[in-house]
């Protein structure tokens, strides 16, 4: 390591996007290595709605590997991050920076320990995915730190096994995760079916009806679902391979019917599965249930279905509105059965504000002001909700992982390696 001095710091910032699956994962074959019992497709959000910044630093002064997640120190003694550390290091390739004289070898990086910080813009273990975009950060700003030369497929298979949907995230736009044959999952990887450019029209709308840690853990729900639910095995081998070629067919051809169709379907199917799991799983509670009705019945009064609703292991839904037109008629409706429990509309709708202003939302007394969507036929359901959602986020289809080259983004202060 030739340098002036041990005192230098070298680091690299990174933010990647969460991603929301429309056809799920549900299942391992092998929990160490987090194999999937079927492949999984998946839509990447707008990083400037969610996403994870981790910043990694290397330097001859630190003493052991450290990590801050959301400001809090926290252990990296699991395995998960043991993996992902030791794959990306046998990977790294020599390091200079001219500049602060700094020369690091391969041979040198197994010797030299980092620091990571990681923020999400979005509640951590609240059913919003935050791991997945953890990992996906994790492996993809240590590989440019390391200056590791796999492709992002390649790094995807290394940032699952961290978590299995983190190999997602490490692509924008909407993403296939292939499940791999080989016993080593060399071949279980993320690959990209489309950018996000290529359906565009597409919105999305969270609906962060807890943001709660949930109850079961997604690990230990797949591990009791494998064990017990025979509806997981028949989902696995029979209905999930047919329900992929006809997504990818839908997303190719940008056709919203077939897949709102299957993202529902899908969606209701994994939920039947935690059911059928013993001793049973609950993901979804009232607010959920009453989300999806309302999406239905909306669908079935129209000559097209408008929105389509997936809900991964926690009660949160995700709507995806065929266009910005039913985008502000799906908040119009949301609005009017959860209207929120202050005045403050601000921070009730975040993300995207623009389509609520598009929806005719300027203010509390717009949302108070919304008529019964006109599919409600007696009074029975018009029922109001309030204070059932915290909050809603509206974003749409974005990119994959990118480098922030701004130093005022970086979590880690560049002299010291610790937390700013």
């Amino acid at each position: 390591m030739a340098s002036e001095s041990q005192n230098w710091v070298l680091m690299v910032t990174a933010q990647t996007p969460t991603n929301i699956a429309v056809i799920k994962y549900w299942g391992k074959r092998d929990e160490t290595l987090i194999l999937p019992v079927n492949d999984s497709i998946s839509v990447t959000l707008d990083p400037a709605h969610l996403c994870t910044t981790t910043t990694v630093a290397v330097s001859p002064a630190f003493q052991q590997d450290r990590m801050w997640l959301n400001g809090k120190e926290i252990s990296l003694s699991g395995g998960r991050f043991q993996n992902c550390l030791r794959e990306i290091r046998t990977r790294a390739c020599a390091v200079e920076d001219k500049k602060k004289g700094i020369k690091i070898t391969r041979e040198n990086w197994s010797k030299l320990h980092v620091h990571i910080a990681s923020y999400n813009n979005f509640p951590t273990a609240a059913g919003l995915a935050s791991s997945a975009a953890g990992f996906a950060c994790l492996a993809y700003s240590l590989g440019k730190l390391m200056n590791v030369k796999e492709d992002e497929s390649q790094l995807s298979a290394i940032a699952r096994q961290g978590s299995g949907s983190a190999c997602r995230s490490l692509f924008g736009g909407f993403v296939k995760w292939i499940m791999g044959k080989e016993d080593n999952g060399s071949d279980s990887l993320a690959v990209q079916l489309a950018d996000e450019k290529h359906w565009d029209d597409l919105v999305i709308v969270i609906a962060v009806v807890s943001s709660r840690q949930k109850e079961t853990s997604s690990t230990s729900g797949m591990r009791e679902s494998v064990e017990t639910s025979l509806l997981l095995k028949h989902r696995a081998k029979e209905i999930v391979p047919k329900r992929i070629l006809q997504m990818e067919e839908a997303i190719k051809n940008r056709d919203f019917a077939s897949f709102s169709q299957l993202t529902c379907a899908d969606s209701n199917q994994f939920h039947a599965v935690c059911l059928d799991t013993s001793p049973p799983i609950f993901y979804m509670n009232d607010t959920s249930h009453r989300i999806i009705s309302i999406a239905e019945k909306w669908n079935r009064s129209e000559e097209a279905p408008q929105v389509a609703y997936t809900f991964d292991a926690g009660p949160n839904a995700v709507l995806i509105a065929r266009d910005r037109k039913a985008a502000t008629l799906l908040v119009q409706r949301l609005l009017y059965y959860f209207p929120p429990n202050s005045d403050d509309l601000d921070s009730y709708i975040i993300g995207d504000k623009s389509i609520a202003k598009d929806a005719g939302i300027n203010g509390i007394r717009d949302v108070e002001a919304l008529p019964p969507p006109p599919e409600i036929k007696d009074n029975i359901l018009s029922q109001k909700y309030k204070g059932e959602v915290s909050y809603f986020i509206c974003t749409r289809p974005g990119r994959g992982p990118v480098l922030l080259s701004d130093n005022s983004q970086a979590l880690l202060n560049d002299e010291t390696g610790l937390p700013k």
